[in-house]
């Protein structure tokens, strides 16, 4: 009973870190509204799988993940900021050449899984946020042992997984009303949030 109820916390903690909508939101977004519902899925996955990360190094210690942190937060805001201008500058120039999002249009699952894992692990607010849920449900939320530890990270992915189904499956059911017109200017103002975010990433590397 004990590990059940450990399971369910990971879920509870993944979902809560995944939901609050950033950068990977914005991109699981523009999949399943330009390049449907397998590129949006994929691209959740990836984000799952970094939280999942995080969520592993968290459950061995919040102390060695606050220092782990320390050791690389300017590295992973420089490529985080660069990745994610790079990504805000091409949904930009999607807009600008009026492509409409067709299914199928997309880079392909494999590199939609890889963008959304890099932007994530490379965030430090993500380890943060881990840090931050993990402590608001206290000591109990601990695992004992290598058992209690898979169950809690594998609920954590499990959590995470089903905030981007959501969120997937969400959009996809709004989708038929996105003209081609629509969705240039979402991909106008995605971009702009994409670029604003790695700005802001790059910036506070500096200061």
């Amino acid at each position: 009973m004990n590990d059940l109820l450990l399971y369910l916390r990971g879920v509870v903690i993944g979902f809560a870190v995944a939901a609050p909508i950033g950068p990977v939101g914005l991109l699981c977004i523009r999949k399943a509204l330009g390049d449907g519902r397998l590129a949006a899925w994929a691209a959740g996955l990836g984000a799952a799988l970094a939280d999942t990360v995080f969520g592993g190094i968290v459950g061995l210690g919040l102390g060695v993940a606050a220092q782990s942190l320390d050791q690389f937060t300017l590295a992973l805001k420089l490529v985080g900021g660069l990745f994610m201008l790079a990504l805000g500058v091409n949904a930009w120039r999607a807009a600008a050449e009026g492509m409409d999002g067709e299914p199928g249009r997309g880079p392909g699952p494999v590199r939609d899984f890889l963008s959304t894992f890099t932007i994530t692990m490379t965030n430090p607010g993500t380890i943060l946020g881990v840090m931050g849920v993990f402590a608001a449900f206290g000591t109990d939320a601990s695992p004992d042992g290598p058992l209690q530890t898979a169950l809690l990270v594998g609920g954590v992915f499990c959590g995470s997984a089903l905030w981007w189904a959501v969120l997937t499956e969400m959009t996809i059911a709004v989708r038929a009303r996105f003209t081609p017109e629509r969705m240039r200017r979402f991909n106008h103002v995605s971009g702009a949030l994409l670029m604003m975010f790695g700005a802001a990433a790059l910036v506070s590397v500096i200061f």
